[in-house]
């Protein structure tokens, strides 16, 4: 190979090698993509999590609640089981960064679903949706329920409903979350 065909050659391979090792760089230089449910609004709702015994506001038992995080802690799993009788549920919980909302999806023993939509107002949950109404001709139901942080240890939870498109509101449920020790 004549020389300076032999160094344009080398300058050639020079340059290809130099331009692979940017191309490199870019690469690993970039970031990597964000972790599932990694956004501040994913961790609104930890407040909830924990094992708590909960009263009514005259201090009588209500029931015991599980609130723990599953799925990589992109959802909240709740486990309800009521002091009185053999009433229990279970919901799932989850920020929807698609549509910028908290999601709750409701089910107990007694064949009722409730899907819930919300997020942070005036710091408490709040989460609200409409369930058709038990008898034909009657209005649909608008629930409503929040919960509000009270310290590390205690949380209420006040579930609310209206049959007149939320002209009023009657209190289904008033608890006081206390956090379960040891």
């Amino acid at each position: 190979m004549h020389h300076g065909l032999r160094s344009l050659v080398l300058a050639l391979l020079g340059v290809a090698a130099v331009s692979g090792a940017a191309r490199g760089q870019d690469s690993t230089a970039a970031a990597p993509p964000p972790k599932p449910c990694s956004q501040p609004e994913c961790r609104q709702f930890d407040f909830w999590i924990g094992e708590w015994d909960v009263t009514t506001p005259d201090g009588k038992p209500a029931g015991t609640n599980s609130i723990r995080p599953v799925l990589n802690g992109c959802a909240l799993q709740e486990s309800w089981t009521s002091a009185r009788g053999p009433f229990a549920g279970n919901s799932y919980n989850l920020y929807d960064a698609a549509r910028g909302a908290w999601h709750q999806s409701w089910v107990d023993n007694t064949g009722t679903l409730l899907l819930l939509d919300g997020g942070i107002v005036d710091g408490r949950m709040v989460l609200a949706g409409t369930r058709p109404a038990a008898q034909p001709g009657a209005p649909d139901v608008r629930h409503r329920i929040s919960w509000e942080k009270k310290s590390d240890d205690e949380v209420r939870q006040l579930w609310e409903s209206s049959a007149d498109g939320g002209e009023t509101w009657s209190v289904l449920f008033d608890g006081k979350y206390v956090r379960r020790k040891g």
